[in-house]
């Protein structure tokens, strides 16, 4: 059995492996194509390239479920349930006539094992930026799957 500390220093197998870390993250999260990675890996040589190539293929589904895991993890936040309601603001304090329709959420949201519920008013704009935030986060996670 060979000495590694004699091949490389420590300094370089951490480079190594952080290379090695960010080329599966990246080529998995993107869904890189095979003959692209081994593109990136030309300057290692074709059998050290493909010997990389291999282990990512055996254990692409597994890096995904990490890289699934690691962006779920960022927030411990999870909404458990909704409920909303329209309401018509006739009159305000400062305006007489409003006729604004307004949408009043409840978020039931899980945060670290306790429910804590929340309370939004929003008019038509700030609706809309909602929505469009969600579907933006949708087509992330679908994206992801």
């Amino acid at each position: 059995m060979a000495d590694y500390g004699n091949t490389w220093t420590l300094v370089e197998w951490m480079e190594l492996l952080d290379s090695l870390s960010s080329l599966f993250r990246l080529a998995v999260g993107k869904k890189t194509p095979d003959e692209e990675v081994l593109a990136s890996l030309a300057d290692v040589g074709s059998g050290y390239g493909e010997a990389v190539l291999t282990v990512l293929r055996a254990r692409r589904e597994e890096i995904r479920q990490a890289l699934v895991e690691r962006t779920n993890n960022v927030s411990s936040s999870t909404l458990q349930d909704f409920d909303w309601q329209i309401k018509l603001a006739l009159s305000s304090d400062k305006i007489s006539s409003l006729h604004t329709p307004l949408l009043n959420l409840r978020l039931d949201v899980k945060e670290n094992g306790a429910l804590k519920p929340l309370s939004v008013e929003m008019n038509r704009e700030e609706l809309q930026t909602l929505i469009s935030s969600l579907e933006a986060a949708n087509k992330v996670v679908l994206q992801l799957k």
